[in-house]
């Protein structure tokens, strides 16, 4: 279990967790098996896959059914927080059948029983009854759901109290309640709270509803600053289907394709299925209305499968529209309704709403967004009204710096176009880019972990926590010691410990004669982190991670 647990995130620590549980469970080892299947549904949580965790999290609740609560297994909190992600998951893929979920929630094993009233409910079962049923297209149950949902007591199992607002304000928008919509984020807007998410997630939930009240520069303003950041986070992919819908009713056609083109290679990565349907959808909503104006060529970057070409703009939306109308058509032959081929129908409908209004970016207002293609610049300006003579912007169209007509750097952008002291949720290209400002080399895999080796320490960086809000820096030491040394080796460790503040030593033995010394280092971010703080961050780690492998290299 231990040596499962130090591997890498990626398929051969999931392999290696789900052996362990299988052998842990045929030996009647309860405990063991528990804490397998919760690291598995862990690692399924930071790879992006939601849907892989539904069984681990099965047999994880199957298992603590059959024990008494055990110092170290999942809590009671975790268990039924776990409950709600593998329901939530049903919401992403139609690999999950209706009775698996509501067997999850205690239910009747009867589909039709998601949507059903019954006796008083926690939050938690509130919730995802309330998403299901509007997952199913049943509005009167789904809103009989939220007044539920909103009447339970708080539940930290529910998830975090400034994101459930945002939930709840994407239901009533899909509902055409716009003026409940906002109403329902307005908490999350005026008060500073406490997740790193927010406000960019709680501006695009209250995107559309602006736009359709009228109140189209607060829209474009929530659209320029939220996007900014969703343009390169992991998490941020699911809320791109909603720029591009504003894009598109907003009039920003030109934006909208520049967005669409830059975003297509994310498709290759991890996401559910429900996110890649919204995104394409909406993607081919912007083609078609920007088709209507002139059937343009655009250049497709490469994506799953598809080698980069020139395309015109409706052949794109029409290949987007076919990856939207399958997923739709998976979904409603697992549900048994047309729902979602009605909503994707539905999108494709919408025409703009309101005459396109200037964008912060092109007025000098935001000057860390730069103009697009085809969007009209401002009168007497061609710059896009920053001032600038040019913007340097990397392959994923983030931008790398701005000058004045003299050459001079006015701005330096981060991950996500941020500026070096400002506050925002921790990515893994914050790491990368603090690693190339050292100079150092390193390698970075599918799962986001990012690993290099200075002199004889191997240290890895990894997003951890239910939200990547967690900066962990692991080092391992070159030198191994024989396992007869044991002793000597927990000694070591307890003298670092009690001597050094970082990193936290430990022995780990593999089972295989040699014994591995390393350490951790873990910093809560939950509260947001500018890039120069993660540089230091990132400097600390390796510069006591190198000290910590010299020290065990200097052993006798």
């Amino acid at each position: 279990m231990h040596d499962a647990r130090d591997r890498p995130d990626g398929e051969a620590r999931i392999a290696e967790l789900e052996r362990v549980a299988a052998l842990a469970e045929a030996a009647g080892d309860t405990a063991t098996a528990r804490a397998a299947w919760s690291e598995l549904v862990e690692t399924h949580l930071r790879g992006g896959e939601r849907w892989r965790l539904f069984e681990p999290v099965r047999r994880c609740l199957d298992a603590a059914a059959r024990a008494r609560p055990i110092p170290g297994d999942p809590d009671d909190e975790t268990l039924r927080r776990y409950r709600r992600y593998a329901a939530e998951a049903l919401l992403g893929t139609p690999r999950i059948g209706l009775d698996q979920a509501a067997h999850l929630l205690d239910t009747s094993t009867d589909p039709g029983m998601l949507a059903a009233g019954g006796d008083d409910v926690d939050a938690v079962v509130a919730q995802v009854r309330c998403r299901i049923a509007d997952h199913l297209g049943d509005e009167p149950a789904a809103r009989h759901w939220l007044r539920r949902w909103q009447a339970a007591p708080a539940d930290p199992a529910a998830g975090c109290p400034d994101c459930l607002p945002v939930r709840r304000a994407e239901l009533l928008a899909g509902w055409g309640d716009w003026t409940e919509a906002l109403a329902a984020v307005a908490s999350v807007l005026d008060g500073p709270g406490g997740c790193t998410a927010q406000p960019e997630a709680a501006l695009t939930g209250a995107l559309l509803p602006w736009l359709r009240a009228g109140e189209t520069h607060r829209a474009a303003r929530a659209h320029v600053r939220a996007y900014r950041r969703h343009r390169v986070e992991p998490d941020g992919f699911g809320h791109l289907a909603t720029h591009l819908r504003f894009c598109a009713l907003g009039g920003h056609l030109g934006r909208g394709l520049a967005i669409l083109v830059e975003q297509l290679p994310r498709l290759d990565q991890p996401h559910d299925d429900r996110s890649v349907m919204e995104f394409t959808a909406a993607g081919a909503l912007v083609c078609v209305r920007a088709a209507d104006d002139g059937d343009r060529p655009v250049h497709r970057p490469g994506y799953r499968g598809r080698p980069a070409a020139q395309v015109t703009v409706s052949a794109l939306g029409a290949e987007l529209l076919a990856v939207a109308t399958a997923l739709a058509g998976s979904f409603d032959a697992r549900n048994g309704t047309g729902h979602q081929s009605g909503r994707i129908a539905a999108w494709l409908s919408e025409r703009p709403l309101a005459e396109p209004v200037p964008l912060p970016g092109e007025d000098g207002i935001e000057p860390d967004d730069e103009p697009w293609p085809g969007d009209p610049a401002p009168t007497g300006s061609t710059d896009g009204g920053t001032g600038a003579e040019a913007r340097t912007v990397d392959g994923t169209g983030t931008e790398v710096r701005t000058v004045d007509g003299t050459g001079t750097e006015i701005t330096s952008g981060g991950a996500a176009g941020r500026a070096v002291d400002e506050i925002g949720a921790l990515t893994v290209r914050m790491i990368t880019e603090a690693l190339d400002r050292r100079g150092d080399g390193y390698a970075l895999d599918p799962t986001g972990t990012v690993l290099g080796r200075w002199g004889d320490a191997v240290i890895q960086f990894r997003r951890a926590g239910e939200r990547g809000e967690i900066l962990h820096a692991r080092v391992v030491a070159g030198r191994r010691l024989p396992a007869a040394r044991r002793a000597e080796a927990y000694a070591f460790c307890n003298g670092w410990n009690r001597d050094r503040l970082l990193p936290s030593a430990y022995v780990h033995d593999p089972g295989e004669g040699e014994l591995v010394l390393a350490g951790e280092v873990t910093t809560d971010l939950a509260y947001g982190v500018a890039p120069a703080q993660v540089t230091v961050l990132v400097d600390a780690a390796v510069r006591t991670g190198v000290a910590y492998a010299e020290a065990v290299a200097a052993l006798p």
